[in-house]
């Protein structure tokens, strides 16, 4: 990640940053009570107030410690409790037990958060010129940090809450979808050839997204927006989960074992389907596009639909080869739904919601790309030990925080995985 500026200037707007990024961390946690803080519905989720204690961590433990004279960490024991996958930093409280840790309480992890807070102040108004090149990367990537674990806050205490019988809204006052339609699915044809994928400017990038490199690719097209709720229950209503045909192998073994009938937080009740979302449990929309699916899932619809998954590759050159969003008017964290919504398809010539709304699949392995090489150190750990057995997704969802997500951003999760909000958009060969 690229060193940022060091002017005084550049040091007053990454602090501005900083304080809004932890500041959404609170904001998200404000409906929830301690009780919903504590909670932990499966070995994949954390609770909300582990979430809120490892963003503040990870400030402590590779800004702060390596880089603020005579700091002293807010309490030494929360190194173990909190650390995370970072095997060079030392070990650590089991994954699927976080739900056991009643201390610290969530008022002792908000004064941990605001010790670190301080100490963080201190060290960007105070940091000698020589060396803040060394300060900044770090310091921007823990706030890139934080901002993937406001979105997992979010799937995780919404698969909470739907494990509950009371089936309890996170919250009442979001902004609707107004019922409106979905825009007919169209085809944008993209032209292939050997074009550059990977991220490619001076701005803040995860070290997955490079080295920029060449692929080819043959000509494709791939469709104007994301598959739907409506078109999903069709591939139900057709025995889409009770016929192997469509499935891959692992998939069907997978929809066998689960017993898999529809995508996550879909329930049949009276001869209606429901959908469990963040504010609360409501009457399935049939324009909205469809999430909570497995990578397993989304191939199946594919093959069923005659169509198949882009490879990463294409989604990223179909990307940059139209007019992008602007951020403003996609559906993420800040759109206030906290849902995906239909596509408005408003005719600027491009497929959209490419941006927001759901993680698309793909249909490319997580790997590293030519040239890839982790960097030195715990923080290597960030992202280059997961390259094996994990897809990639793309485009991020409606709980992405905004200015997080790029057309670069590799996403990735296991096959089986669903409690995302993931979803798919069809590509097909020219």
């Amino acid at each position: 990640m690229a060193a940022l500026p060091r002017s005084d200037g550049d040091r007053a707007a990454l602090l501005a940053r900083f304080d809004a990024v932890r500041a959404t961390t609170e904001a998200l946690v404000a409906p929830l009570s301690p009780e919903d803080q504590q909670v932990q519905s499966m070995a994949d989720a954390s609770p909300a107030k582990w979430h809120r204690a490892h963003a503040t961590w990870f400030f402590e433990t590779f800004v702060l410690a390596p880089h603020l004279a005579g700091y002293r960490p807010f309490d030494a024991r929360y190194g173990f409790l909190f650390n995370s996958y970072y095997e060079a930093i030392g070990p650590r409280h089991a994954r699927p037990d976080r739900g056991l840790l009643t201390r610290p309480s969530a008022a002792d992890v908000g004064a941990f958060r605001a010790h670190v807070d301080g100490a963080m102040k201190r060290l960007v108004e105070t940091a000698p010129d020589a060396a803040w090149s060394a300060v900044a990367p770090p310091l921007e990537l823990g706030l890139h940090h934080e901002q993937q674990h406001q979105e997992l806050l979010l799937t995780d205490i919404k698969h909470a809450f739907a494990a509950n019988p009371l089936k309890p809204a996170y919250a009442t006052d979001l902004r609707p979808n107004n019922g409106a339609a979905a825009a007919p699915l169209r085809w944008h044809g993209v032209a292939g050839g050997v074009v550059e994928i990977g991220h490619d400017g001076n701005d803040f990038a995860f070290d997955n997204e490079s080295p920029r490199h060449r692929v080819w690719l043959e000509d494709f097209a791939v469709a104007s927006r994301p598959v739907t709720n409506g078109e999903y229950l069709a591939f139900i209503e057709d025995g889409g989960y009770d016929r192997p045909g469509h499935w891959l192998s692992d998939g069907w073994a997978t929809v066998q074992r689960e017993s898999w009938k529809a995508p996550l937080y879909w329930e049949r009740r009276d001869g209606t389907w429901r959908d469990f979302t963040l504010r609360g449990e409501r009457p399935l929309e049939p324009s909205s596009p469809v999430c909570h699916l497995s990578y397993y899932e989304a191939d199946a619809f594919a093959r069923w639909a005659g169509a198949r998954l882009p490879t990463e590759a294409e989604w990223e050159h179909a990307a940059r080869s139209f007019p992008p969003p602007d951020e403003a008017d996609c559906n993420l964290l800040a759109a206030g739904r906290l849902h995906p919504a239909p596509s408005s398809d408003a005719g600027h010539g491009r497929p959209a919601q490419m941006i927001g709304d759901v993680w698309e699949w793909t249909g490319s392995a997580y790997a590293p790309y030519p040239g890839f090489h982790p960097a030195a150190g715990a923080v290597g750990e960030y992202n280059g030990k997961f390259m094996a057995n994990q897809l990639t997704l793309r485009g991020g969802s409606c709980v992405t925080p905004p200015g997080h997500v790029r057309i670069t951003y590799r996403n990735f999760f296991y096959p089986h995985q669903r409690w995302q909000f993931t979803g798919l958009r069809l590509a097909r060969d020219a």
